[in-house]
């Protein structure tokens, strides 16, 4: 560098894709310790283990509000369905 030069400035790294948050409540979630079959059943298979799993989890709005803001369309989600994720999402509007 010259005298009078300006030295570059440090380059900025934006992490748009920061999933540690996400990341984080999925390991802490219930549904990780279990058999994923249970939260995607078939087309009319029973949903009632996958949902008392759900009503003991500590992150069970976390899981909700992913499922919402992702649309998810398959499986039990914060103890939802997906109709009834529908439902709640209608009632919202």
């Amino acid at each position: 560098m010259v005298d009078g030069d300006v030295p570059a400035p440090e380059p900025v790294v934006l992490d748009l894709f920061d999933v540690t948050d996400e990341q984080d409540w999925q390991e802490r979630a219930l549904c990780a310790q279990t058999d994923p079959e249970a939260f995607f059943p078939e087309k009319g298979g029973s949903t009632r283990e996958a949902k008392r799993i759900c009503l003991g989890c500590e992150v069970r709005a976390e899981c909700l509000e992913y499922a919402l803001q992702h649309d998810e369309r398959f499986g039990i989600w914060g103890g939802l369905s997906e109709r009834e994720r529908r439902k709640l999402k209608k009632r919202a509007v």
